[in-house]
């Protein structure tokens, strides 16, 4: 019983890790503590059966971290997440601009103004007093984040379009752009 459920955790244990570590929005999170979760009970049955004190406690205690994970974004976030695809369904079923939620600029592709990826946002810079949105940040290159390139590209310079920021630069425009350094 301890092997098999030794096999278990460790399988739940990675995987979980794997999804989370993933960021990819947060249902998808929110599955990976549900993972985590399971890891967690498996591990206890092996804390049990094996007379291991410190496995089985941690895990109780992680299983209650994997609970607190599991509300945050199956229930919390993914809650906020649906509100923002409301707000942005009813705004183009009004007269007037459509709107976007900025919480899903992260990754988003940057197109040049001939329909190729350029580049892809990190996030958006907006001003403290009148809040309006000065620039993006954007990555260029790498792989993986090695080697990536951040720049400031004007809002001025984007529409959001099809689930892409539509840029009126080319490539060789992009590179000009200014760098932003990092500490």
């Amino acid at each position: 019983m301890a092997d098999i459920a030794g096999w278990l955790a460790l399988a739940a244990t990675c995987i979980a890790a794997l999804i989370t570590a993933s960021n990819l929005g947060a249902r998808v999170t929110g599955w990976g503590f549900v993972v985590f979760t399971v890891g967690a009970g498996a591990w206890i049955v092996v804390g049990i059966a094996t007379h291991q004190t410190q496995l089985l406690w941690s895990n109780i205690f992680l299983g209650l971290v994997d609970l607190f994970g599991i509300w945050r974004w199956l229930g919390r976030r993914a809650r906020f997440g649906d509100a923002a695809e409301v707000e942005q369904e009813r705004s183009r079923e009004r007269p007037g601009e459509n709107l976007f939620a900025a919480s899903g600029l992260d990754g988003m592709p940057v197109k040049g103004r001939d329909g190729e990826v350029l580049a892809y946002a990190v996030d958006a810079m907006l001003a403290c007093a009148g809040g309006g949105l000065s620039h993006l940040v954007i990555r260029e290159g790498g792989v993986g984040g090695v080697g990536e390139t951040l720049r400031r590209l004007p809002w001025a310079e984007v529409r959001v379009k099809d689930n892409a920021l539509v840029s009126t630069l080319d490539a060789a425009a992009l590179a000009r752009l200014p760098v932003v350094e990092s500490p």
